[in-house]
């Protein structure tokens, strides 16, 4: 860079006329102060007119103007001719620096969003949302994380080895989800390589744990709620313990099958089993239904008994009563008075045979 000056010094000498069309000027832009002689062709006339050279000094018009006008060409500062002068460069050098320093030290964090500020590459703080400042970079850097989001992943029911051994060692294929966000942004940047795959390893760990404690049935019917619940508990104690700034919102099971070999067969079953259940619940049912008919009954027999100890007498009578018109009531039967024997027109069977005859007709 010394040797700058010196190459830009040469390159003016080239646009620079150091000769006046009358000889050498003095050192640098001004005219030469020769005694007796003006700087040009004529002299200055005391009356202010023009004569030719004599003994006065003075400036040529013309020099002057081709001088001032070097001037403007290079600029006040010195330089190629149209080139900046070096303020210009300086306010522009500022302005750059401004833009850097306001578009590096301003951060707009969204509602959903935190970010985690790192200074020389080292956990500093945590901005929220809003408009944060910070030093300017490389000081400090700002790295955006979404905190809101659901996350989801899937496992289970890929292949052979996804199979789970339950606790009457039955195997078990078994597909579910885990969703899952972001609690601590500074812990899930810095603490885990690998979040995602870190949560598909402890939700593997954590729903083979759970499974090979509950039966095949339990883990195929009622009880999938109980171990959703289980597996999300245990997932969020063992990632606690790894400071990983997850929270697990739950654990989903989408599917709870046998192995593809034993499927059919094991469908069988467990029809069977179901019309078993079946069965016995509307067994059940009738029981209870039986018992209740029999509870009423024996509540109704406790009342006549009731009304029978105040008349017993007027009690008895009505009994028969009521018994001899249930039985009466449903079968055909011929009064005879004693004691003589009157002769009977029975009326209902010439009713019956009117009503047949009558059916009879419709039908032809």
């Amino acid at each position: 860079m010394s040797s700058f000056p010196g190459w830009v010094g040469r390159v003016r000498g080239v646009f620079i006329d150091t000769k006046g069309p009358w000889g050498p000027s003095g050192s640098g832009d001004e005219p030469p102060a020769d005694e007796g002689h003006g700087g040009g062709p004529w002299g200055e006339l005391s009356d202010g007119g023009r004569r030719p050279l004599s003994g006065r000094s003075g400036v040529a018009p013309l020099e002057e103007l081709l001088r001032r006008g070097r001037m403007r060409l290079r600029g006040s500062g010195g330089g190629f001719p149209g080139r900046p002068n070096g303020s210009i460069l300086l306010w522009v050098a500022a302005a750059v620096v401004l833009l850097w320093l306001v578009v590096t030290s301003m951060h707009s964090i969204s509602p959903g969003e935190r970010g985690v500020v790192t200074r020389f590459g080292r956990y500093s703080y945590t901005l929220g949302p809003g408009v944060g400042l910070t030093l300017p970079a490389p000081i400090d850097r700002v790295q955006k994380v979404d905190v809101e989001s659901i996350r989801s992943i899937d496992l289970g029911s890929q292949s052979s080895e996804d199979l789970v051994l339950t606790g009457d060692q039955n195997l078990l294929d078994i597909a579910y989800s885990v969703r899952w966000n972001i609690r601590a942004p500074e812990l899930y940047l810095f603490q885990l390589a690998q979040p995602e795959e870190t949560i598909r390893q402890v939700a593997e760990s954590a729903m083979r744990s759970v499974i090979s404690q509950v039966t095949l049935q339990d883990a195929m019917g009622d009880k999938r709620s109980v171990i959703e619940s289980q597996v999300t508990e245990r997932m969020q104690r063992i990632l606690d313990g790894y400071n990983a700034g997850i929270e697990i919102q739950g654990v989903a099971i989408q599917q709870a099958d046998p192995p593809a070999e034993v499927n059919d067969a094991f469908k069988e079953v467990t029809a069977a089993q179901q019309d078993a259940k079946s069965y016995i619940n509307q067994a059940n049912a009738y029981a209870l239904q039986l018992t209740a008919k029999a509870q009423g009954e024996a509540a109704a027999f406790d009342k006549v008994y009731e009304q029978y100890k105040l008349a017993p007498e007027v009690t008895r009578r009505r009994m028969y009563y009521e018994t001899m018109e249930q039985v009466l009531s449903k079968v055909d039967k011929t009064i005879v008075e004693a004691p003589g024997v009157t002769p009977y027109l029975a009326l209902p069977q010439v009713a019956k045979g009117a009503q047949k005859q009558q059916d009879e007709g419709q039908q032809q």
